[in-house]
């Protein structure tokens, strides 16, 4: 968890200097992705030693933290409206390969624990699932704005998937924490 923990904070660092240097809603989306990642598997490396009662609260709680960067998204993406200028292609594609390496390593480490910890381990394989299949859409979204349509909506579509993404994953743990708290008397 910890080495999880730190390679996401590392790459939020990257992606957030590369979306606000190319005006990219999916980058920032993403990168505030990569924060509450960073903060969800800090609090799993602690709350896995808590009660199964209080580990199931912390499923409660990382529910909620889920559901920032959809919300950092939608912020962006209503400011992108009102100026929509396409992000620099290249530079969103590299950005996102970059994210898809860091997130197929985090989801390949956390993979064996998925089912292991409850809504915990649940939350965070969903949380580097999620964002690798994000990444792959932000370097098509890099694509598309280079090759096809040079404009600021593929961005904006790919942000507003990764918004549905973390929205239906925080969801899926809020179901599971609570069904956990339920059954922990």
């Amino acid at each position: 968890m910890i080495i999880v923990a730190l390679a996401n904070l590392a790459y939020f660092g990257v992606e957030f200097a590369v979306a606000m240097d190319i005006g990219s809603a999916s980058l920032l989306a993403d990168s505030a992705d990569f924060l509450e990642d960073a903060s969800v598997n800090l609090l799993i490396f602690f709350a896995m030693a808590w009660s199964a009662k209080s580990r199931a609260r912390a499923g409660m709680a990382m529910s909620l933290i889920l559901l920032a960067p959809a919300l950092a998204f939608l912020w962006t993406a209503w400011h992108k409206l009102l100026n929509p200028l396409p992000p620099a292609p290249f530079a969103l594609s590299l950005a996102g390969l970059g994210a898809l390496a860091v997130n197929m390593s985090c989801a390949y480490l956390l993979a064996a624990y998925r089912h292991a910890g409850g809504s915990l381990t649940r939350a965070a394989f969903l949380s580097a699932r999620n964002d690798a299949f994000a990444n792959i859409a932000i370097i098509a979204a890099g694509l598309a704005t280079a090759f096809l349509w040079r404009s600021a909506w593929p961005d904006l579509i790919v942000g507003f998937a990764i918004a549905a993404m973390n929205l239906d994953a925080a969801k899926e743990v809020w179901e599971v924490a609570r069904e956990e708290h339920d059954t922990t008397a």
